[in-house]
């Protein structure tokens, strides 16, 4: 196989070799991302226009971006979520994307759980006072009995709702796809997503990024939460709106947030830095060691396959692979 590669997260390869040796044993010359972080359109345009296959992260590949590859046949996500990627265009042009569910979902849950922890006890100001000379107590809220309301309950959410039960929580969820076996095996019930709102002490979000999700978390459901409630986002930026977010957390409206996603990143200039009722992590859910052995592995069994002429383990948009 003679294919030329481009590689854009900065993790894949770097801890465990496998992935890198995979596509090298198969003859693939690969260009690794030059610049060590998120590419622009610009940049991923320039690099993009000469390779048979992509490996990506959460570089844009649009429409105006997936125009400038001449050869391209193959998008392998590193990770799950694919918003990043015009996936209509790509079906136009033959190119198959295929993505890697449940290689970082027991990662990104156990953030989750982190965050409601860090943001339960208000951890990371108690560490930030200590280290300016500062030391005082704070009160904080306990877990076990709290209810744990899950917006989504795909391999992540469902993954975050064991971890609650197992802390003792009670936990009720909404999915468009209710998996009602795996409720009743866990002792979670599933409800309207207002009731997730109203009656959740801890609302977890776990759920695509899409036009019916954007915003879906704004001022009317943030004023319908408990003046107690803590929100957690692993999922994406963009489904909690932040400016109301802000005021609701400003205002005392909610207790707290802990945010690993952003509707813009990084995050450089947003309000929410100003406030101590909320958590903040540069999207770190998936990059535990494991977690990112198993996404480099799979995101470059997926490559190889399509560019063989297979269909790989996890499609994400439906071509004839030729």
């Amino acid at each position: 196989m003679n294919k030329k590669i481009l590689v854009t997260p900065r993790t894949f390869g770097k801890a465990d070799p496998v992935p890198m040796q995979m596509l090298k044993e198969a003859g693939c010359e690969v260009i690794s991302n030059p610049y060590g972080r998120l590419l622009t359109e610009d940049e991923i345009s320039e690099l993009i226009q000469e390779v048979d296959g992509i490996i990506v992260g959460l570089d844009p590949l649009n429409a105006s971006v997936l125009s400038k590859a001449k050869r391209l046949k193959a998008i392998s996500k590193y990770g799950v979520g694919v918003n990043n990627i015009d996936l209509e265009y790509a079906s136009q042009r033959g190119i198959v994307v295929a993505n890697t569910p449940g290689a970082n979902s027991l990662a990104v849950a156990e953030l989750a759980i982190g965050l409601m922890f860090a943001v339960s006890r208000r951890i990371c100001v108690s560490d930030r006072n200590i280290r300016e000379g500062k030391w005082q107590q704070y009160p904080g809220l306990q877990i076990k009995g709290k209810v744990m309301g899950l917006v989504g309950t795909g391999q992540i959410g469902r993954h975050t709702g064991e971890l609650a039960r197992g802390l003792g929580m009670e936990v009720i969820c909404y999915d468009l796809h209710p998996d009602e076996e795996w409720a009743e095996s866990i002792g979670a019930r599933y409800v309207p997503l207002p009731e997730i709102i109203t009656d959740a002490d801890f609302i977890s979000i776990h759920v695509p990024l899409t036009d019916d999700t954007f915003h879906l978390i704004s001022s009317t459901e943030l004023d319908q939460m408990k003046p107690s409630a803590v929100v957690i986002n692993t999922a994406r930026g963009g489904i909690i709106d932040e400016e109301a977010l802000y005021e609701a957390l400003k205002d005392g409206k909610i207790a707290g947030a802990g945010l690993d996603v952003f509707e813009t990143e990084p995050l450089t200039d947003s309000k929410l830095l100003e406030l101590d009722n909320v958590v903040l992590t540069s999207h770190i859910g998936a990059h535990t060691r494991e977690a990112t052995e198993n996404m480099g592995r799979l995101a470059a069994a997926n490559l190889l396959a399509i560019l063989r002429g297979e269909i790989p383990q996890y499609t994400v948009n439906q071509i004839q692979i030729k």
